[in-house]
């Protein structure tokens, strides 16, 4: 018997999306609001919340200027799709001023496998989604209470070591969601991923839904199924409720579906801080949201297999050889995330002129061109687009994170994207090349307790906060160590607090020389940080050593 909950007030945002649906705020950007302005979208009630569901987000300076959230299903572009999102950013994506570090008219690659775009004007949105819906490209629900961008590893179809392709079932689930009435008023955001490589390329255990490849006895290969994980301010590795599912888009979209009608009838609507999907689980338990699910499913519901993944991978920066025999995909490093429209449009040029016309998103916020044979790697590297945006970055620009900061996200305490590539660089420039070649070190910059930089899972994770020092209040940060996903997933441990911001520096670099000098053989940031003492690593980042 199903177990239902009993709502007794449901939150403003629940009654706002009762009182009109939230796709239809679609409909009314191009009939209204692209003519009137910015203001006739606050003289509705509830009207800036249904916004997000067609991936508008109001900038923290107000007024005409917004945030354009593009979904990239499994993060896959070809080049005519990359050139298009190029050339809206070039010109539509321009403020007031440049910015100091980043120009102006540029893009952000998300942890998501999106693009978004700044300083949109509400005028213009109609015909930048007229450019994208020409090439299938879309903005609806990539925000919003509703399923999110479905995340799959970058390489998949190309990785010679991947359990399967499973491109196909993220395109399957997000071509079901998307548009889809039905399921698009869920208690909170739904995010989803799968994948069927063997280096957790799509996080699985932080997201709402995680698919990740598994072996049934008999050898039939498909995935696990694990539920419930995220970040923000609670948070909480994926629950493995033992279902495998066998790689088939029919199975896994009516899995997927399933647990999405579970959420929409059993998850909290009156407490959106209690609303995500973590808390659902964590609240029924594995054992009785399998029962729920099993309820709701149109086939019956499988054990789980023998997990395959072997390792978080972390990126796919460098020159690569795919499945393909004579091809490579080649990874490069686009630092925090950010490049020119120009670059983006670059970079569509020469998909198409050294590979196979396709690009890839990672989830470290970094592109990858594919299928390039062998002979025209060296002609690619050659290109001055990749002075630019180099596959062989320095070891800390290389791992560098960071969301969208108090430049635009009015929830930021912080500035997070220039603030983090100058610490990335500055660490590179101090400490040099690391010569055994295993120390990418991962570092994270979130604004706020929101998470969007994923700090969490960071060998060195930052979260916004504010320092006083006597009568100023000046940017902090706190500092988390020791975070990774995969066989050793774990969350850092926070062992310094309100750190302001123009020490870091200093701090980091003492505590990465202190890394790389007691290491031992092949030993990762997140490994060594996890064996010492917090109170150790705290003394070294205020300056001092026991």
């Amino acid at each position: 018997m199903r177990y239902l909950r009993k709502v007794k007030e449901l939150n403003q945002v629940e009654q706002w999306k009762l009182e009109r649906h939230p796709l239809d705020v679609r409909d009314a950007v191009v009939d209204r609001y692209a003519r009137e302005g910015p203001e006739a979208i606050k003289a509705v009630p509830g009207e800036v919340e249904r916004l997000k569901w067609v991936g508008l987000y109001p900038q923290r300076q107000g007024g005409d200027a917004f945030m354009l959230r593009i979904k990239v299903p499994g993060g896959r572009l070809d080049a005519d799709q990359a050139r298009v999102v190029g050339e809206v950013a070039d010109e539509f994506a321009r403020g007031p001023a440049p910015n100091p570090v980043f120009g102006d008219a540029y893009l952000d690659i998300t942890t998501r496998q999106d693009i978004q775009l700044h300083w949109i004007r509400i005028g213009a949105v109609p015909e930048i989604w007229s450019r994208l819906e020409a090439v299938g490209m879309t903005t609806v629900q990539a925000c919003g209470d509703s399923a999110r961008n479905v995340l799959c590893c970058p390489v998949s179809g190309l990785d010679a070591d991947e359990v399967f392709d499973a491109h196909p079932l993220a395109a399957a689930v997000s071509a079901y969601f998307t548009g889809n009435r039905e399921y698009a008023n869920l208690p909170r955001k739904f995010k989803l991923s799968v994948t069927g490589c063997r280096e957790d390329c799509a996080q699985a255990e932080i997201n709402d839904i995680g698919l990740w490849p598994a072996r049934l006895d008999d050898g039939t290969v498909g995935c696990n199924l694990l539920v419930g994980g995220g970040l923000s301010d609670g948070p909480r590795m994926a629950s493995d409720i033992d279902v495998f599912v066998a790689p088939d888009p029919d199975q896994v979209v009516e899995l997927f579906r399933a647990i999405a009608q579970l959420f929409g009838e059993l998850g909290n609507r009156e407490n959106r801080g209690l609303a995500r999907m973590r808390y659902l689980v964590q609240e029924l338990g594995p054992e009785r949201f399998r029962a729920e699910l099993a309820e709701r499913a149109a086939f019956p519901l499988q054990e789980a297999g023998q997990a395959l993944t072997r390792r978080y991978r972390g990126d796919h920066i460098g020159v690569h050889p795919q499945q393909q025999p004579g091809r490579c995909y080649v990874g490069l490093n686009v630092t925090v995330g950010r490049m020119s429209g120009r670059n983006l449009v670059e970079a569509a040029r020469l998909a198409g002129r050294h590979g196979d016309g396709q690009l890839r998103l990672a989830t470290d916020q970094n592109l990858i061109l594919t299928g390039v044979p062998e002979r025209r790697v060296g002609a690619l590297l050659a290109e001055p687009l990749l002075a630019e945006h180099s596959p062989a970055p320095g070891a800390f620009e290389r791992g560098v994170v960071a969301c969208t900061g108090s430049e635009f996200c009015r929830f930021a305490l912080v500035e997070t994207k220039a603030r983090a590539a100058h610490w990335a660089r500055e660490l590179d420039r101090r400490l040099g090349p690391d010569e055994t070649g295993d120390g990418v070190v991962r570092m994270h910059l979130s604004g706020c307790p929101a998470s969007c930089a994923q700090p969490q899972i960071a060998d060195i994770g930052f979260r916004g906060e504010t320092a006083h020092r006597g009568d100023q209040i000046l940017e902090a940060v706190d500092i988390g160590l020791g975070g990774s996903l995969g066989t050793d997933a774990a969350f850092v441990d926070w062992v310094e607090g309100a750190k302001p911001v123009d020490e870091l520096p200093e701090a980091l670099a003492a505590l990465l020389t202190r890394y790389r000098a007691e290491r031992r053989g092949g030993e990762r940031f997140h490994q060594w940080a996890r064996r010492l003492p917090n109170a150790e690593l705290r003394a070294t980042l205020q300056g001092g050593r026991p």
